[in-house]
């Protein structure tokens, strides 16, 4: 090394390959491969993205569901972390007595809670809820697949309208579910909490970018993440990032951030996309596609439910932003946002 140089720092004039160095740089890994996720599983890489982001300090509460079912078969575990299974319904005051535990112990451990839509939306909101109103210094990630997928999938409160599951199925009568899906993000941060946020699998960088903002606050924090299911969605399990892109591209899965309740940040849209593409390529849409009267409206319905988010969120982009649904998932390995 030169003398001009200082200790860990390259001598003028030496080349360096950044790829090359990002290659071999070491990162944290608290749930590995080995597990017995469906090909193309959005959950096991949300799970993965999350976990790689909040580092090793962490305890993890994971209520019942696949996540919870395709990482721990006896005797592995995906698992490289303090994880401990919870029901399906309690995932939030399991993850609270976690952390009074940490707490009486004088430790700064950060614990994490992770359940599925069904886990969340449903029969584990009241835990969930009791959780936030007493503002436990928990990270709770709710992995957002639109339906009770390990059991069979069934619809959830989730689910989005129109779409067919085993117990909404499309037919003479209906085309799928009946209702709308929850809006569990305002519900959540109706409760004065101090950061919720969603995010998706087609973006890694923004989705990395929220769980550190939500592991340096102290209280509770909520991030729900859209990770589709080749399964129950019906689509081919190579297109996963594909479809999810599409969902966020169409406005139908706004990607915004909300603190204490008010909107502090959204990622824009440059090209909205029609619905029609993302529907068009799952399964559990294709009887929108019949040529009817009913199904037409049905089309016409949620193209009109992805354009009111936008205008509601202000997710219309004006020309290249680098932090936009063109720019946000420019990343690198070793962790840099940007490109």
């Amino acid at each position: 090394m030169s003398a001009n140089s200082t200790a860990g720092t390259p001598a003028a004039g030496v080349s360096i390959s950044l790829a090359e160095l990002r290659e071999n740089q070491p990162r944290f890994q608290g749930f590995v491969g080995g597990h017995r996720a469906c090909v193309g599983c959005g959950q096991a890489l949300a799970a993965r993205l999350v976990t790689e982001a909040a580092g090793p300090d962490v305890a993890v509460a994971n209520a019942t569901g696949c996540l919870e079912v395709f990482s721990t078969a006896w005797p592995d575990s995906a698992w490289r972390v303090p994880w401990l299974h919870s029901l399906f319904e309690n995932a939030g005051a399991i993850a609270s007595g976690m952390e009074a535990a940490f707490k009486a112990r004088g430790q700064s451990t950060k614990v994490l809670a992770f359940a599925g839509d069904g886990g969340t939306f449903d029969i584990g909101f009241q835990s969930l809820s009791g959780m936030i109103e007493r503002n436990h210094n928990v990270l709770y990630v709710c992995y957002d697949n639109e339906a009770y997928m390990n059991t069979g999938v069934q619809r959830s409160s989730s689910t989005p309208h129109a779409a067919a599951t085993t117990t909404s199925p499309a037919g003479r009568d209906r085309l799928g579910k009946r209702h709308m899906k929850k809006d569990i993000l305002q519900i959540v941060a109706a409760h004065h909490m101090p950061y919720a946020a969603t995010a998706s699998v087609a973006y890694p960088s923004d989705l990395r970018k929220k769980v550190r903002r939500a592991m340096e606050i102290e209280g509770s924090t909520f991030l729900l993440v859209h990770s589709p299911c080749p399964l129950g969605w019906r689509h081919d399990g190579a297109k996963s990032i594909e479809v999810a892109r599409l969902a966020v591209t169409t406005g139908l899965v706004p990607i915004i951030e909300l603190e204490r309740g008010a909107l502090t940040g959204s990622m824009p849209i440059r090209e909205q996309r029609p619905v029609i593409e993302y529907l068009r390529a799952q399964g559990r849409f294709q009887h929108l596609f019949a040529d009817t009267a009913e199904a037409r409206e049905e089309l016409e319905h949620i193209q009109a439910l992805a354009d009111y988010n936008i205008e509601r969120y202000g997710l219309r982009g004006s020309g290249n932003d680098a932090r936009d649904t063109e720019g946000a998932d420019t990343v690198r390995r070793g962790g840099v946002r940007w490109a």
